[in-house]
């Protein structure tokens, strides 16, 4: 009799999947940024989430729950029940960054999610005012040998990707530039157009228009590959053959547990999504390059990132907080 129940259960727990996947979705979806309204990671959301409501014939409503540095967000999509209704949609910074900066993360990025699907890669790129006397990353480097300790670069804040990026090109350009970090973006940027400061790594969406009225010189898009949008500015690595930037993805999640038939339905219609021509239109005009892929290449990403970016930070000194 144990045996035979042992049996009854294994049965129920295989089709389980197979058969919440074909109810789903049974209500409506809540898809959580968890950060503030803002114009990049929020602006993706809400374009998938559109999409993804017209082909399930389902709501889906884009939740912004921040906090504690994209955790909290995190932490409540970790949580909830496996069954596609509740799905996270965040940056590298909470499954990559956070394992090396953060002391007391709560949750295991690896174990306790699903990963759905690598959305885009927002572009990023190194600027400089346009009194410091190069045009180019060979330029920079030189002058930085020749001045030793007396440039500095800004970025959005400590164990930011623009941070991180500015440590690994110290690494790999064998200088050394101070970092100032600054609360975001764009104070970064009018301190670079002001000559307060005399460079900083940003996103390349912020950079484009200060860059065409002549107030910042675009020294290279940080990507392994050149914009097209921008093809006439080169890569890093055109430049630094050893800079090699780690992915710093906007992806999708659901919580461990996620039947692989729902993952696999999500990720089908967030790729379609994704290259919608109205869509892709939207990413390439803010500065965003689709990714994609299956679920799996999202997974070797993520592992990949930790790796990469745990080197920098450890190779900088950067300590956890």
């Amino acid at each position: 009799m144990l045996r035979l129940l042992l049996v009854v259960i294994l049965a129920l727990s295989w089709v389980a999947g197979p058969a919440r996947a074909q109810t789903f979705p049974a209500r409506p979806i809540t898809l959580v940024v968890p950060f503030p309204p803002g114009p990049a990671l929020d602006l993706v959301a809400r374009l998938v989430g559109a999409k993804l409501a017209d082909a399930l014939a389902q709501s889906v409503v884009v939740e912004n729950r921040s906090g504690a540095n994209g955790t909290l967000g995190s932490n409540a999509v970790a949580r909830s029940a496996p069954d596609g209704h509740t799905l996270l949609f965040t940056t590298a910074s909470t499954h990559v960054t956070a394992v090396h900066l953060m002391k007391n993360l709560p949750y295991d990025p690896v174990k306790d999610f699903a990963p759905i699907a690598a959305a885009v890669e927002p572009v990023t790129c190194l600027i400089v005012n346009t009194a410091l006397p190069v045009n180019s990353v060979v330029d920079l480097i030189a002058h930085a040998k020749a001045h030793p300790g007396e440039l500095s670069y800004g970025s959005s804040g400590v164990g930011s990707v623009f941070h991180l990026m500015g440590e690994l090109f110290n690494q790999t350009a064998g200088v050394k530039i101070n970092h100032v970090p600054y609360r975001g973006v764009a104070p970064a940027l009018q301190d670079v157009v002001a000559g307060h400061i005399p460079m900083a790594f940003i996103s390349i969406s912020n950079a484009l228009a200060v860059g065409d009225s002549g107030a910042i010189k675009i020294l290279a898009v940080l990507e392994p590959a050149r914009f097209p949008r921008r093809p006439e500015i080169p890569s890093m690595s055109e430049q630094i053959p050893a800079f090699k930037k780690p992915s710093s993805w906007f992806g999708v999640f659901g919580p461990a547990g996620l039947p692989a038939p729902i993952a696999l339905r999500l990720n089908g219609e967030i790729v379609k999504a994704l290259n919608a021509p109205d869509v892709k239109a939207k990413l390439d005009q803010n500065g965003m390059a689709v990714i994609g892929g299956t679920p799996e290449d999202f997974r070797a990403l993520i592992a990949e990132g930790i790796v990469r970016y745990g080197a920098i930070i450890k190779a900088a000194g950067i300590q956890p907080e």
